[in-house]
């Protein structure tokens, strides 16, 4: 019983611990945030519990579903359309070096053009709509997940390869047991990256020729001088940023329990 109490409390400072280190450096944030607009008197640094009033005028429930559940699901949408392709054609090109080769430049190409300077062309090839809003998402978080999912792939240990082969461990089998396992930590990584860009550019894509969703909300904010209501926009605009990482990190746990198992066995030992 006493060993049983000794090892809860010990969760219990643990759990306390890290709530602790959650919030004391966004605490510290916001309390520095409202010195400085009490002391700059300057307009457009507004107070934070100017900004936390205005917040719930701001983002009703009409609003959350005409700009807020839009916004989400064009990000989803464009961040799973490009996982797809970009883990598809890594591991095609991370297994095949001629088809790398013959690819490289054209790669290098496009990956050296930034997503934003892609709207007003993507604007008059398909259109200000939603597949203009997917394309520009799309373009820029394919590449960090295509990349990663390359350099797992090429990185695969040459004697698992040996020893699946002798154990007539072949096609699809041998493509999601070793290749795909094995490189899983490095596509994993793309993805993570690859879900910030995403973010950055759904707001991107919706300041550009749109009537609707979180990036246009905070442009027009911008525009009308509704310096608090703008506030309220980029705070949404962090809270969904830090859900997104929570969940993400979640569902990475859960994926590579087998990698971070045999990492603190490698450690222990």
């Amino acid at each position: 019983m006493t060993a049983y109490t000794t090892r809860s409390a010990g969760f219990a400072r643990k759990a306390v611990g890290r709530i602790a280190a959650w919030f004391l450096l966004p605490l510290l944030l916001v309390l520095l945030w409202w010195a400085s607009s009490l002391s700059s008197g300057n307009y457009y640094m507004t107070p934070p519990n100017e900004i936390a009033t205005t917040f719930g005028e701001v983002w009703t429930a009409e609003a959350v579903s005409t700009d807020v559940l839009p916004s989400v699901a064009r990000l989803l949408s464009g961040f799973a359309i490009a996982a797809v392709l970009g883990t598809v054609l890594g591991m095609a090109l991370g297994l095949s070096p001629r088809l790398r080769a013959l690819t490289e430049p054209v790669l290098e190409f496009f990956r050296a053009i930034p997503p934003p300077v892609l709207v007003p062309l993507l604007m008059l090839l398909i259109g200000v709509n939603t597949s203009m809003k997917l394309a520009v998402i799309i373009s820029g978080c394919v590449w960090p997940i295509l990349l990663n999912t390359i350099e797992g792939v090429r990185a695969v240990d040459p004697v698992l390869t040996d020893t699946c082969r002798c154990y007539g461990i072949r096609g699809r089998r041998w493509l999601t047991t070793l290749v795909l396992r094995s490189a899983s930590p490095q596509i994993m990584a793309g993805l993570r990256q690859g879900l910030s860009i995403a973010i950055i550019l759904m707001v991107i894509s919706e300041m550009f020729a749109s009537n609707s969703g979180l990036g246009y909300a905070i442009q027009e904010f911008q525009r009308s001088f509704a310096i608090p209501e703008m506030w309220t926009g980029i705070v949404l605009l962090g809270l969904l940023g830090v859900v997104l990482s929570v969940l993400f990190g979640l569902v990475e746990r859960r994926v590579l329990a087998w990698y971070h198992g045999m990492r603190a066995a490698h450690r222990a030992g």
